[in-house]
């Protein structure tokens, strides 16, 4: 089912969902983020940086840089905090998404400007201004949704829904066997968020390793007319060098696309319900456990929050050709 409806009041328009893109752009955020921007029935109310792919103060330029190339350069870019809720230094992710975050592209600095509201005050702020109607889209560490849970009691319940890129359910992860890197970069803030009692999506990477833009699916993306064709093709060579490289893939993961796909046509994938719980220590630090179909005898750490969402299959071959046809589109 998708996820816009025609008016109520039968003007016969289309309402259009509001939502926030919270990214550490990143290659495959660059694409997620252009995803959104030509995708009609959305508003983009703006875009919230954390780190991850980068720095939190990479990300915030690369998100003025993308809003601009879309042509929004007026779309809100507010800065999130530059490390994780319990503190130190965060990794990032420079030899898989270039020392620029863009594939090594070097695009010239934005001339845009972020705005003085920190990402959680404006999460904060747009979720109370328009209750019951905004969507997180979030595509890296969650450490600006858990502040913003922290600031406000209501903003779980005002959020519309988050869709989340997250966490590796019963697979491998791909920081270490047991942790995706977004939930390990600040696992504190990941469980904050899975319990908080919003209503919340989250594809894991056991989903989104399934679907491959392969090398023949980037050479048609090349020579396509697509708006953003041509600097997409020269990002992602640096991103799939490395997956050739580190994975002996012959191709890129789409795993921020994947999550946008989510967000807009969830009928594409079938889910399970059940409470989301993160290791916050020792060697399952980062590990996403899901509790589903199992009735206990006796309460436990997963016992009294609200169930979750988590995406357990993917109509590979429908998820990969909707991206397409939209990163084609002229």
């Amino acid at each position: 089912m998708a996820s816009v409806t025609p008016n109520e009041m039968g003007s016969g328009k289309l309402v259009r969902e509001k939502i926030i893109i919270d990214t550490d752009p990143g290659i495959d955020d660059s694409i997620a983020i252009f995803m959104a921007f030509q995708t009609p029935q959305l508003e983009v109310l703006g875009l919230t940086t954390i780190f991850g792919n980068v720095t939190t103060e990479d990300a915030t330029r690369n998100a003025l840089i993308l809003g601009e190339i879309a042509g929004y350069p007026d779309a809100p870019v507010a800065e999130g905090s530059p490390e994780p809720l319990k503190g130190g230094t965060p990794d990032v992710a420079y030899f898989i998404h270039g020392s620029d975050g863009l594939g090594n592209t070097n695009l010239p600095p934005p001339k845009s400007k972020k705005i003085e509201k920190t990402a959680s005050e404006f999460l904060v702020d747009m979720v109370s201004e328009y209750p019951g109607q905004v969507s997180i889209l979030a595509l890296g560490p969650l450490t600006n949704l858990a502040l913003a849970v922290k600031k406000d009691s209501s903003f779980a319940s005002k959020v519309k829904r988050v869709v989340i890129l997250g966490g590796s359910f019963f697979a491998l992860g791909n920081v270490n066997p047991a942790a995706e890197a977004n939930i390990y970069g600040d696992p504190e803030a990941a469980d904050i968020v899975f319990t908080s009692g919003a209503n919340i999506v989250i594809t894991g990477i056991n989903i989104t390793r399934q679907v491959i833009m392969t090398d023949a699916d980037l050479d048609e993306l090349r020579l396509s007319e697509g708006r953003h064709a041509q600097l997409l093709s020269t990002m992602c060579k640096f991103y799939r060098d490395w997956h050739v490289e580190s994975l002996g893939v012959y191709g890129i993961f789409l795993h921020d696309p994947v999550s946008f796909v989510a967000l807009v046509r969830p009928d594409l994938f079938t889910y399970k319900k059940g409470v989301v719980r993160v290791g916050t220590e020792g060697i399952y630090m980062g590990h996403t456990l899901l509790d589903h179909e199992q009735k206990w005898d006796s309460s436990n750490p997963w016992s009294g929050y609200a169930p979750v969402s988590v995406a357990w299959t993917v109509n590979v071959d429908e998820v990969l050709d909707y991206i397409k046809k939209l990163l084609m589109k002229p």
